[in-house]
């Protein structure tokens, strides 16, 4: 691993831990729930990526494997919280 390559997914995984934290402060203050599921759709976005830096760093497999989860879930969990703000319920 270059040099470069190193310092670079270093620094962007510093860059994805602050936001990480920006969006747990907006999920826990945030005044609507509409700005709690954002930062909730942004938190599991950025918990993906770090996974993905994370897989490159280490050259593993299996971090790639959980940040394929983690996008499943989070777009599951979006999907029901947005269906049960829009009309109260999940299922019909």
């Amino acid at each position: 691993m270059t040099p470069v390559l190193f310092w670079a997914l270093k620094l962007a995984l510093f860059l994805l831990a602050v936001a990480m934290l920006c969006a747990v402060t907006r999920l826990l203050i945030g005044p609507t729930a509409q700005d709690r599921v954002m930062a909730l759709d942004c938190l599991y976005i950025n918990g993906m990526l770090m996974m993905l830096i994370l897989g490159i760093n280490y050259t593993s497999n299996v971090y790639f494997e959980a940040a394929m989860l983690i996008a499943l879930f989070g777009f599951l969990g979006s999907t029901a919280l947005a269906k049960f703000l829009l009309r109260g319920e999940v299922i019909e």
